[in-house]
């Protein structure tokens, strides 16, 4: 009698536990296969943010690019204001030798008066930092002025009188067609001195192909910052800047 009462109670009791294990082996089943499409849809939104990242990423490249050339042309034009106060205070008889020198600043009484901030002196474009030193005579200097000469219609602008001596020799120079192509020269033959020379100018070490045209320049080794043909005022402003139309098209054949 107690075995048939057992078996009653235990039968339904074996019929609903049955039943709940195959929905709960339903219902994980389900769960799984919700996490597989749940993975897929995650995977399927990265791949589309990674290829919308490569889409943009010359364009980030480009503006970071841009920036920093634009950096570089506000410390060289720094530069070259602090060597016409340099040169103007030696009243046109000397030329600094180097960066410190215009570091270190000018007589001001019992003081020195600072002519050139220290971030400056960094060239954000070279490798090491230095900028190269452009003596007044060099083959790479007499090109800009060239270049400089294109870019304000067949003119070139004033210099400050007391750098009269130099830019004559340039004017002759120019004249007498000691130039050559500013585009065909030759890379290998780029003259680096970082120091200990007399220099009437700055360019940077790096040979990149720029976004920004400085001057119709589309190099970096090519821009020369001086005091030099660029006109009455230097301070506060940035000259010669254009875009560069091929910058893209550069860009595409380096890769």
């Amino acid at each position: 009698m107690m075995a048939t009462i057992k078996k009653i109670v235990l039968c339904p009791l074996f019929f609903v536990l049955s039943n709940k294990n195959k929905k709960n082996k339903g219902q994980r089943t389900k769960d799984k296969g919700q996490k597989g499409l749940s993975l897929i849809a995650v995977l399927a939104v990265m791949t589309i943010f990674a290829i919308a990242l490569l889409a943009v990423a010359p364009t980030v490249q480009q503006g970071v690019q841009r920036e920093k050339e634009l950096e570089q042309i506000r410390r060289g034009e720094e530069i070259a204001e602090a060597i016409r106060k340099y040169v103007e205070f030696h009243q046109g008889t000397k030329l600094p030798n180097s960066i410190d020198d215009l570091l270190e600043g000018l007589p001001q009484g019992t003081k020195k008066r600072q002519i050139l901030r220290p971030s400056a002196a960094i060239d954000p474009l070279s490798e090491d930092g230095k900028w190269r030193l452009i003596t007044p005579t060099s083959k790479a200097y007499i090109n800009f002025a060239k270049r400089v000469q294109t870019y304000s219609n067949g003119v070139l602008p004033s210099s400050p009188s007391r750098f009269d001596q130099f830019a004559i020799q340039i004017v002759n120079a120019i004249n007498t067609g000691n130039v050559d192509d500013v585009e065909e020269a030759d890379e290998d033959e780029l003259e680096i001195i970082t120091d200990s020379t007399p220099f009437i100018g700055v360019a940077s070490q790096s040979r990149s192909k720029s976004v920004i045209a400085y001057y119709g320049i589309e190099n970096h080794s090519k821009w020369i910052y001086t005091p030099l043909f660029r006109g009455s005022v230097i301070s506060g402003s940035i000259m010669g800047i254009r875009p560069n139309p091929n910058a893209n098209k550069n860009r595409n054949r380096s890769r």
